[in-house]
């Protein structure tokens, strides 16, 4: 029925638009982004992030190229959405991400400038520290010792994973 003022005609194509929309998928809890699951519940900006390798500026920049509201929670997303969004963060080029905001510029083997994620990124790393091993630098010979390789003092700090502190004897009391 009509609200007063307003006639019937009105207030009809109103309703039939409401009815063309096509009903919005459930809502998913968790949601799987490149072999990494997230909350549904999370904002997509924050719920990119959640992946090894998507930090908060390359999140921010697929969102913003890709035409996505950041704010809409990720568990609101449908499945050819999700894929779109896989398929960006594989190619950042391919959507325009600007080469300075992608981690491995300059490929050692390719020399492509290229964004990895997930798995691929911790192998990399790994055949890094190993290549950089290989050729005796002062890196490679101290990320085996697991000292600190990026210049920083050692003398009073990064004495390792172990807890300093007072160990009482044996028949020492905690009071006295």
């Amino acid at each position: 029925m009509a609200k007063p003022g307003k006639s019937e005609a009105e207030a009809e194509p109103k309703a039939e638009a409401n009815e063309k929309k096509s009903p919005k998928e459930e809502f998913q809890r968790l949601i799987r982004v490149k072999d990494t699951d997230i909350n549904g519940d999370l904002s997509i900006l924050i719920g990119l992030t959640k992946i090894k390798g998507i930090g908060f500026s390359i999140s921010n920049a697929v969102c913003g190229k890709m035409g996505i509201d950041k704010k809409m929670k990720i568990g609101d997303l449908s499945d050819p959405e999700i894929t779109k969004i896989e398929d960006a963060i594989a190619d950042l080029n391919k959507i325009g991400i600007p080469a300075w905001m992608l981690n491995r510029r300059k490929d050692y083997d390719t020399g492509a400038d290229r964004h990895l994620t997930t798995s691929d990124l911790i192998f990399q790393r790994k055949e890094d520290i190993e290549r950089m091993g290989e050729i005796k630098s002062y890196k490679g010979l101290r990320h085996p010792k697991g000292l600190k390789v990026r210049g920083q003092r050692t003398a009073s700090t990064g004495r390792g994973k172990s807890v300093l502190g007072v160990q009482r004897r044996k028949g020492a009391k905690a009071g006295k």
